[in-house]
């Protein structure tokens, strides 16, 4: 096989036009909007909030205005406000916690497929160990146990995040490696670590990528639960820390309890149809029939 071909064989197979295909169908292209919204208030919230999300007064209970959009809730606190501080907590926290288990699923995942044996042995049993509990019993858990405060709540769901990475990365490295570009890799004198680096992963980034996505909006969701029973960082205004106070005034305030969760619902709807549209994308089985239908 010619030195090029290899080159050729490597190159991923989702690259210059993805973007261009997203946008081109309607649905996805109205996620990717959605989702840029609420990045936009995640990141630039400190900025562009009306009032201050903490502070009371004594416009308690006050319904959707010109004054305040979203109304304010039994502490006189703006609730608009509070969604867009909600949405850094909730939506930065979903990234956080994606970015760190994804590093550590790839890591476990490609070094038990590619050394085999033992490792390979020993590292899918941890991972079918914290596969075990349901992942909020056990996050509910390790969060009375060790914490709730942002960092904290990173690091445990990370912990029971980084499992179906893992094993979906395993798979991809397993069926990768077989393949006759690996193999001329090696004849060509290539160490280990440049094949798994340079020529497995960039074609396994695909399901990285995807899962990646899924992950951000299940943690998004967790989080929001983990608040709702009072379990987060009391010091961190969060959609499921407004829903746990909103709950409570239903009848008063409607509104503290319908925005929050429009918001929540908007962002995990908006991350699953990406997710799906990225794999539909990216996956090379499925790549040429989403063309066909953006186009």
């Amino acid at each position: 096989m010619a030195k090029s071909e290899i080159f050729d064989n490597r190159k991923p197979l989702w690259a210059s036009n993805l973007w261009r295909l997203l946008t081109r169908d309607k649905l996805t292209a109205i996620a990717l909007i959605v989702l840029g919204v609420l990045l936009v208030a995640a990141v630039f919230a400190d900025l562009i909030v009306p009032f201050d999300p903490a502070k009371t007064s004594n416009d308690t209970f006050q319904s959707p205005s010109g004054r305040f959009l979203f109304g304010t809730d039994d502490l006189g606190r703006d609730v608009l406000s509070g969604v867009i501080q909600g949405a850094q907590t909730s939506i930065l926290f979903g990234v956080f916690v994606s970015l760190v288990s994804g590093l550590i699923g790839v890591i476990v995942g490609a070094t038990a497929a590619y050394s085999g044996g033992l490792a390979d042995d020993v590292l899918m049993r941890l991972t079918e160990f914290i596969l075990i509990p349901p992942r909020f019993f056990l996050a509910l858990v390790m969060a009375a146990l060790f914490g709730t405060s942002f960092l904290y709540l990173v690091v445990i769901l990370s912990f029971t995040y980084w499992t179906t990475m893992a094993r979906l990365v395993r798979g991809e490295v397993l069926s990768l490696k077989q393949r006759p570009f690996v193999e001329a890799a090696k004849a060509l004198g290539a160490s280990p670590s440049r094949i798994l680096l340079f020529h497995i992963l960039p074609n396994a980034l695909p399901v990285i990528i995807t899962q990646m996505m899924l992950t951000v909006g299940s943690v998004i969701l967790l989080q929001a639960a983990l608040d709702f029973i009072g379990i987060g960082d009391a010091d961190r205004i969060s959609w499921g820390s407004m829903l746990h106070n909103g709950q409570h005034f239903i009848r008063d305030g409607w509104w503290m309890v319908v925005f929050p969760s429009l918001a929540l619902a908007l962002v995990v709807l908006s991350i699953n149809i990406l997710g799906d549209a990225l794999n539909h994308a990216l996956n090379p089985k499925t790549h040429s029939a989403y063309i066909d239908k953006a186009a």
